[in-house]
């Protein structure tokens, strides 16, 4: 009769070359979690390693690391970290180009606060999301929320687009167009350019943060709740964009001031 084969015999043969150099590291008394700090990643990609066959853009950088410890080299996280940089690759795309990393649409921040009976709770203090271009088309929905949160707290609101650079009116990084926010503009191959607007709204040297999100909830409100027809409207009636431009990507930051 056929012996039969031992319980995950066959899996660990057909394991990627990401998780054979893990396992050797794992065998030189590293775990997942110093392997995952190591490449700069969480630990739950490394055990996709060996569940799903990822890793292909960490083979150099594991590669380098397992040389590094099994010759002696120093072993601690730091200096092991330091010498993966400069090994890991970027995630390509089918078609080469590297790809956009994935990001949480939106993000909630809280901060615990003792109010005047001595009760402890959760207090608002920033929020961030972002629509692609397919919601956009149907008026950023998932934006909204946001805005009425920051305008419930009387707070500050910051917003970034992405339309084609020809799209814009000013060049990029022009005091006009977008006074003391990111001169580093984003531009990208595809002929878009990403510029924000908010984080310093009455100009170089003004200290105004941010516009006044009662006032800016105003605004969408106006637009019948349409968060892209809101700020489109703004840049076009503020002169900063053409009224024929197509946003294909929107985010808005908003955030409570310390008082």
């Amino acid at each position: 009769m056929t012996p039969r084969q031992r319980r995950g015999g066959g899996r660990r043969a057909q394991r990627n070359e990401a998780a054979r150099l893990t396992e050797q590291l794992l065998a030189e008394g590293f775990n997942k979690k110093q392997v995952a700090e190591i490449l700069g990643r969480n630990a739950s990609l490394v055990s996709q390693f060996f569940t799903k066959n990822k890793g292909a853009s960490m083979v150099e950088a594991l590669r380098a690391v397992v040389q590094e410890v099994q010759a002696g080299g120093p072993r601690d996280i730091e200096s092991l970290k330091r010498l993966a940089r400069g090994h890991v690759r970027p995630r390509l795309t089918k078609g080469g180009e590297v790809a956009r990393v994935r990001r949480r649409n939106a993000v909630r921040s809280t901060r615990t606060v003792t109010d005047e009976r001595g009760r402890r709770r959760k207090e608002w203090t920033s929020s961030l999301a972002r629509a692609g271009k397919q919601h956009i088309a149907a008026g950023a929905s998932r934006l909204y929320p946001i805005i009425e949160e920051a305008a419930e707290n009387d707070g500050k609101i910051a917003f970034t687009v992405r339309a084609l650079r020809s799209m814009f009116t000013h060049d990029a990084g022009r005091l006009a167009d977008s006074p003391g926010v990111r001169r580093n503009v984003v531009q990208r191959r595809d002929g878009t350019e990403e510029r924000a607007y908010g984080a310093n709204v009455g100009g170089p040297g003004s200290g105004e943060q941010g516009f006044d999100a009662v006032a800016f909830k105003a605004m969408v409100d106006a637009a019948g709740g349409d968060v892209t027809a809101a700020v489109k409207g703004w840049l076009v009636d503020t002169g900063r964009m053409h009224p024929e431009a197509e946003i294909v990507y929107l985010e808005i930051r908003a955030w409570k001031e310390n008082v």
